[in-house]
């Protein structure tokens, strides 16, 4: 095969499509492992961060005891799930494991596209983005299970237990309640890869450290209106969504000084 420098523009796009072929057909791979064993994937992740001995739950509420207090405990009392469809929950073990194939992919996604950039770059250029890979993926995985841990099990608190009156009984359609326990963990994923987005900037001349540091006031109350935005509206939760994401801008300052 040639080199890149020596391809045509057609032949990139040709060499791009089997990238993305092998891609999408790993996340098919995963996602009919995931379906094989849907009953786990569900009982044992899925629906774990409503019941009361998830870790988070347990640990909020063990807190609270010791402090004498009922408001860190959540999602004591569990919450049920009903589907109205009769095809509800096949759609739902589907749309899941799609879902679960991507996620389990992402790092072999990520190589596929490493593969087809990294023989455009300089000798120089792959030194420095060697393990990038590695630093990617370990960042989205960190920011899933930040999001799977702490956002998920506190907006399933306040949105379950949310009442305008206490003649409307709350009935969880299984759709919506799964739709929002997928979405958070990627969600935060993609936020977490943000020390490698201001690397890659640097690196390429976009921004600068002083940059950074400039509008440091201006990215914190973009940060916080981002936290307000993927969790529920309660001061508890904007505080340990936007903690984490604001020192993951401070690590991006430190990490672009490095670079200079």
């Amino acid at each position: 095969m040639a080199k890149k420098d020596e391809m045509s523009f057609l032949e990139h796009l040709e060499e791009l499509r089997w990238h993305i072929v092998r891609a999408v057909v790993s996340v098919f791979v995963f996602a009919i492992a995931a379906f094989v064993f849907s009953r786990h994937l569900f009982e044992y992740v899925l629906l774990a961060p409503k019941n009361p001995d998830f870790f988070t739950n347990r640990t909020l509420c063990q807190l609270a005891e010791r402090l004498n207090t009922s408001h860190l405990c959540i999602n004591s009392g569990g919450l049920e799930l009903q589907n109205i469809k009769i095809a509800g929950q096949f759609t739902a073990d589907i749309m899941v494991s799609i879902y679960a194939g991507l996620v389990i992919a992402f790092p072999y996604i990520i190589w596929e596209f490493w593969r087809f950039i990294k023989p455009a770059l300089y000798d120089n250029e792959r030194r420095h983005a060697t393990g990038s890979v590695i630093a990617i993926s370990a960042m989205f995985f960190t920011g899933a299970l930040f999001g799977y841990f702490v956002i998920v099990p506190l907006m399933i608190h306040f949105l379950a237990g949310w009442q305008v009156s206490s003649e409307i009984v709350s009935v969880i359609d299984l759709e919506s309640y799964l739709r929002g326990i997928t979405f958070i963990p990627f969600a935060t994923g993609i936020i977490f890869e943000l020390p490698i987005l201001m690397i890659f900037l640097t690196k390429v001349g976009i921004i600068t450290p002083a940059f950074l540091i400039q509008y440091r006031r201006h990215a914190i109350i973009v940060l916080m209106i981002l936290a307000s935005i993927i969790t529920p509206p309660d001061v508890i939760s904007l505080i340990l969504v936007s903690t984490p994401l604001i020192l993951l801008y401070e690590l991006s300052i430190f990490l672009t000084k490095r670079i200079k």
